[in-house]
């Protein structure tokens, strides 16, 4: 288990009152997840209940909105509240499956499944969601009847806090150890990155969800973990949207203004068949857009990147308005995010960043002509500046068309006439697992490609009994390049 590992290089970097900490919510969460790992079934679907209400309800999310943005100064008050319904489906999801005892049954092969709890379990959250993400991953962490500490960022560590005060009630009402849920940081030790790199090593998993430098630390702790990958969310609108181009903007206009395209899923990118292009465009300014004049676009530029392609912190999920006030301009108060045309290059130089993932309510707009096979290059293209194994969408009712993205793509998920930011991580209207963490696979340096869900937080043991002997004949195994006078037979 991770908890064998040597502290003492983690701890060399960190006060006493840090390693106390650390030690101390430890041991409690350990204690407290030895008496849930008894519980029945029941009695778990009862606790996330609680817990899920505490934060999910109308009143309570507003306040932990309003909060959180006026702690981290990043997101849109509106549309954040609507990620209230995203702790629903996780707990949908999570009380639709089973965790105690008996999980699955495959009579055929003889196979019956266990669930059992990993232990304690450490995840970073970020500021762009510490009202959600701790709840979100509370849920499935206490569904597998794990304890969960969580890690707050920085600039989001009040909100973090009071998010898990909340569900530490509910773990009060229904008579569950509150030490199941626990935070680091609220008390004289200040987080750091050290403190949570030693958190991450101490657990025994690790959820990461934030920026690739939290994952990559969370690998390098020595203790299992799964983090999720760079987003750089891509659509295609081939001919065929022609069908419904008011759909395909409006579906771009709620993934890209979804809090202020703060999230990873937010569309960045459209590529566009030259057919419609034209009339792509009209449609995303009737829906809101503000298509950047040639000079606008160059000052945005200097607002979003520094010249080395980093990222600049202050125009990070904030409004169209904000947008254009810090590139020196002014745009009409009716207009909900910016459009910058593509270079039609693809490449990780300061020239080209408009392919870049944005973070913020800003769209780039990319031509292809002649054959779909020209939309799937460019989207490898952009993934190899960005977002390698994370998603893209595609706006067609051609099936051919979207069998061969499929087959080509290297994403974990690809949403199909949908708003990538209200459907990657799944919603009430398609079947992906709810979640708030996005595997992104090998391509993107993860350990998986899936949404991260309630399997990943539980071990399973498997029950074997025999069954009728399945043993193919040599014949059927080899087929043509069997030789039967290799193996003694005439």
């Amino acid at each position: 288990m991770s908890r064998m590992n040597s502290m003492d290089e983690v701890y060399a970097k960190l006060t006493q009152d840090q390693i106390d900490e650390i030690e101390e919510k430890f041991a409690r969460a350990d204690a407290a997840q030895k008496i849930f790992e008894k519980w029945s079934q029941e009695e778990v679907d009862r606790t996330i209940r609680a817990i899920a209400w505490k934060v999910a309800n109308t009143q309570t999310f507003k306040e932990l909105v309003k909060m959180s943005i006026e702690e981290s100064g990043m997101g849109d008050p509106v549309t954040r509240e609507n990620k209230k319904y995203k702790i629903r489906g996780v707990l949908r999801d999570a009380l639709r499956q089973k965790s105690v005892g008996i999980i699955e049954e495959i009579p055929e092969k003889g196979i019956v499944k266990y669930g059992k709890p990993v232990g304690v379990i450490a995840c970073v959250i970020p500021a762009t969601n510490p009202d959600l993400t701790p709840a979100g991953n509370a849920i499935y962490a206490l569904k597998a009847r794990n304890a969960i500490i969580f890690s707050p960022h920085p600039r989001a560590a009040k909100t973090g806090g009071r998010t898990i005060e909340l569900m530490r009630e509910g773990l009060r009402q229904v008579g569950a150890p509150e030490d199941l849920i626990q935070i680091l940081g609220q008390g004289k030790a200040k987080i750091n990155r050290a403190m949570s790199e030693a958190l991450n090593t101490k657990c025994d998993l690790v959820i990461a969800t934030g920026g690739q430098g939290v994952v990559r630390r969370a690998y390098y702790s020595g203790t299992p973990a799964y983090g999720v990958g760079a987003g750089n969310a891509t659509m295609i609108w081939d001919e065929t949207a022609k069908q419904d181009l008011h759909k395909a903007a409006y579906n771009t206009m709620l993934s890209k203004t979804s809090d202020f395209g703060s999230g990873c899923s937010a569309d960045g990118n459209i590529i566009i068949h030259e057919s419609i292009y034209d009339d792509a465009i009209k449609e995303l300014i009737a829906v809101g857009g503000y298509l950047l004049s040639e000079e606008e676009q160059k000052a945005i530029k200097k607002i979003m990147w520094d010249e080395e392609c980093h990222r600049l912190p202050e125009s990070v999920a904030v409004s169209p308005q904000r947008m254009a006030e810090l590139a020196g301009f002014s745009i009409p108060e009716d207009r909900k995010f910016l459009i910058a045309k593509g270079t039609s290059s693809y490449t990780t130089s300061y020239e080209d960043v408009w392919c870049r993932e944005k973070l913020t309510t800003l769209l780039a707009v990319h031509k292809y002509e002649g054959e779909f096979q020209n939309a799937i290059n460019i989207v490898k293209a952009i993934h190899e500046v960005g977002g390698k194994g994370h998603s893209v969408g595609i706006f067609s009712f051609d099936d051919d068309h979207i069998h061969r993205l499929a087959l080509e793509a290297c994403v974990g998920r690809i949403m199909v006439r949908q708003p990538q930011s209200k459907s990657n991580a799944g919603s009430f209207t398609n079947g992906m697992p709810m979640t708030s963490s996005l595997g992104c696979g090998t391509w993107g340096g993860n350990a998986t490609s899936e949404n991260v869900h309630l399997h990943h937080y539980m071990n399973v043991t498997w029950v074997s009994r025999e069954i009728p002997e399945d043993r193919p004949s040599d014949e059927e195994l080899f087929g043509e390049f069997y030789e039967p006078e290799r193996e003694g037979r005439a």
